[in-house]
């Protein structure tokens, strides 16, 4: 076998940006990828963006001037809207949000991150017309579905970009702050939704959809002037544009001396790698080979987000006052809900540190199983006053948990463990099993909750205690931890089938020392205790 001199020397470079990965402390990459870290939180304000509005319409059905604009009239003379149309206005959102996900997977390989995202902005500032006019409840429905497009692109977008542009000490740090922007644009929707609560009229809810138009045009803004990640542009062959992108992320004091050549010549060769496993970029190619596995456990793993019972935060509003409080102490409760999300998203920061993504999914999954069979047990004596403030508070704890544990390290798990070709479908794939489980979830959970249905009240924990424990037990088999790796490392430790419980300990060698060696297939010798290595590189 001959080597080819030029893959040789991608090789050796690409292995030195891969040791200086790993070197990298959280506070040198914070020093030397500065302006990655203002990028990729600038591009992250859609999310809160998408959190303020999605939020609105769960928290707008126990308001009542909307109650009484959108609702049918209840035999005691209050207002309510139907689950069937709860379902349908939550489930509107979803529908859209399927297919502007299937659509911002194409379009990303074709116009790149910015372009596809700034004219996705474009659209939700003109479609946000809609529900602001809607005197009925189908136009409403109809807003809801076409701004669920646009949404479905930020929801993807924002972490895919995260992941492609910060070094492996920030990357789990900025995807999971996509996490917090959802709980932050939750915040300041039910802030103003608080704010607006003693206002009787239409203007009530019009506002809060009239704010919307706040976030598209600075966002367009911080979008057209972000750098286009390093990641397409290879993808592309426009290695040159690559390069100049990647220094815009660097520090200019760390400019000269900051391996930019080295980084790109790093994604050359992690690309060179996926194409010999598969040379495809479609979305058939995330069922193929070894990007089967990586693509059901995103699936799953943005899935368990959902069935381990967060739809109670979603409906947190509409559930405290079906569990009794009155309307301006659930606000309330919401408020404070929202805001130790935000505490906990900073804390699973520390945590991730400390124990990685996976032991932090794991211990999240059992905690938040324990408080939902309590809220469950609490549902028992409903009646009483203790009973009700004791429901609400392990409501606020599970939320502290979730944002603490399941929350945020879903979006590092689902940006890490797909193969970088693909990453962009695979994330879109999980989203959409995600969207799709809360179309279910948004069916039923209405049901459980409402007097005029199945009525369950609190005592639904059960129910979900139950999935979260179901949610355990796939995590603990199927699920790996990518703490520490680089995307090539990543590719050798699925190509080789290792078992996701002995991700963490599997010692991975990607580049060989002897150059002529690195071209050659490696055989482990041992399933327990083996040095994983690349497979061919650069033959010619």
């Amino acid at each position: 076998m001959s080597v080819n001199p030029a893959m040789a020397d991608l090789a050796t470079d690409a292995a030195r940006a891969t040791s200086q990965q790993h070197s990298m402390s959280l506070l040198q990459g914070l020093r030397t990828y500065p302006h990655a870290v203002m990028w990729s939180v600038v591009l992250s304000a859609a999310i809160v963006m998408d959190g303020f509005d999605k939020v609105l319409i769960n928290n707008l059905y126990a308001y009542p001037p909307f109650q009484r604009e959108f609702g049918v009239q209840q035999p005691d003379g209050s207002y309510e809207l139907t689950a069937t149309w709860q379902s349908a206005l939550s489930n509107g959102a979803l529908v859209g949000e399927i297919i502007g996900l299937m659509i911002n997977g194409l379009a990303i390989d074709k116009f790149g991150y910015r372009r596809t995202m700034a004219a996705s902005l474009v659209a939700v500032a003109l479609l946000i017309f809609i529900p602001f006019f809607a005197n009925n409840i189908e136009t409403l429905l109809a807003g809801q579905i076409l701004m669920g497009i646009t949404w479905g692109v930020f929801q993807t977008i924002t972490t895919a970009y995260a992941a492609d542009v910060c070094p492996v000490s920030l990357r789990a740090y900025l995807t999971t702050y996509v996490n917090m922007c959802w709980v932050i644009g939750q915040f300041i929707a039910s802030g103003v939704l608080k704010g607006v609560g003693s206002r009787d009229d239409k203007w009530g809810y019009k506002i809060p959809f009239a704010l919307q138009w706040v976030w598209p045009v600075p966002i367009i803004i911080g979008v057209v002037l972000a750098p286009e990640s390093p990641w397409w542009l290879v993808r592309k062959d426009r290695i040159n544009d690559a390069k100049r992108s990647q220094l815009r992320l660097i520090s200019k004091s760390h400019g000269q001396n900051s391996g930019a050549d080295d980084v790109i010549a790093m994604i050359q060769h992690t690309d060179a790698l996926e194409k010999a496993v598969s040379a495809g970029t479609a979305y058939w190619d995330c069922l193929k080979k070894t990007d089967l596995r990586r693509t059901i456990i995103v699936c799953c793993t943005w899935t368990v987000q959902i069935l381990c019972g967060s739809t109670f935060m979603g409906y947190s509003t509409y559930f405290y006052t079906k569990a009794g409080l009155d309307t301006s102490h659930a606000f309330s409760m919401s408020l404070g809900q929202y805001a130790l999300g935000i505490i906990g998203t900073m804390f699973s920061w520390v945590l991730m540190g400390h124990f990685g993504r996976r032991t932090l999914y794991l211990a999240g999954e059992g905690i938040m199983c324990i408080l939902l069979l309590v809220i469950g047990l609490a549902a028992i004596a409903e009646a009483s006053d203790s009973a009700k403030w004791a429901i609400g508070t392990m409501l606020l704890l599970y939320t502290f948990v979730y944002d603490a544990t399941v929350g945020p390290v879903c979006y590092a798990l689902v940006s890490e463990l797909p193969s970088t070709r693909l990453r962009a479908k695979s994330i879109v794939l999980a989203r959409n099993c995600y969207n799709i489980a809360g179309i279910i979830t948004n069916i039923i959970t209405p049901r459980m909750l409402n007097t005029s249905a199945w009525d369950w009240g609190a005592k639904s924990g059960f129910f979900w205690a139950g999935l979260c424990g179901l949610c355990f037990v796939w995590s603990y088999f199927y699920l790996p931890e990518p703490k520490g790796r680089t995307f090539g490392e990543l590719d050798v430790l699925f190509e080789h089938k290792i078992s996701a419980r002995k991700f963490k300990m599997t010692p991975v060698d990607p580049f060989m020392s002897d150059l002529a060696r690195r071209q050659s297939l490696a055989t482990p010798t041992s399933n327990e205790s083996r040095i994983v290595q690349t497979e061919e590189f650069g033959k010619v």
